[in-house]
């Protein structure tokens, strides 16, 4: 059996929930519900195969060190949410200390992570069964990602795409059986209205304090 057999499959009710519990007032989003989406996206990724395994390891490493800041007590509350998270480090000049790794830096690399994944998302939606998924990825890719990645990550992964598969062989390998690719598929305009929302008030705060070039 393969690898991607092993893995436990891909949730799209997860991800739809958590980012819509997530919604807080006055524009602000709750982190660990962020999170706990973007865990379930990860199996999105991992389930994809090597194609972008990268992307897949770099996220793993922002996740943990984000639910690290969650966990620790002295600074738990003060990540409760994004807006919290970036108001704490602009005011102790954590943004660019150097030896500390800033949430805020973190959770823009996870941001960037989510603007390609419902992106391609959506266009692996519009796709016919056989049609191959390459196209879409590439686009996608090169629409989000591509920005922040040097030349060789870039080829790499660029190259990797062409062993994507169609779009039914890949919902199947993401998904699982007919009923639950069906359950995903019927769910997916949700999903992505509620992550569409997500993203964009992170890019707001973002663009407030100006932090889109975190380096």
């Amino acid at each position: 059996m393969s690898q991607n057999q092993n893995m436990e499959k891909f949730d799209m009710k997860i991800v739809h929930d958590k980012f819509q519990a997530s919604l807080q007032e006055e524009d602000d989003i709750d982190l660990e519900l962020y999170l706990e989406s973007f865990e379930e996206l990860s199996k999105f990724f991992n389930l994809m195969g090597t194609v972008f395994g990268f992307v897949s390891k770099d996220l793993r490493q922002k996740m943990d060190h984000l639910n690290s800041l969650l966990k620790d007590n002295d600074t738990s509350h003060k990540y409760k949410t994004v807006k919290t998270m970036i108001e704490h480090e602009k005011e102790n000049d954590l943004l660019q200390r150097k030896g500390y790794v800033s949430g805020s830096r973190t959770l823009l690399r996870i941001h960037r992570g989510l603007d390609f994944i419902q992106l391609f998302l959506k266009k692996v939606s519009e796709l016919e069964d056989q049609a191959t998924t390459v196209v879409a990825c590439r686009e996608a890719y090169d629409q989000t990602l591509a920005k922040h990645h040097s030349f060789i990550i870039r080829k790499g992964a660029q190259v990797a795409m062409y062993t994507l598969p169609t779009r039914e062989q890949l919902l199947k390998r993401v998904c699982g059986d007919e009923e639950e690719i069906k359950k995903a598929v019927n769910l997916l305009p949700k999903t992505l209205e509620a992550s569409s929302i997500v993203y964009m008030r992170i890019d707001t705060l973002y663009t407030v304090h100006n932090l889109h070039d975190l380096p």
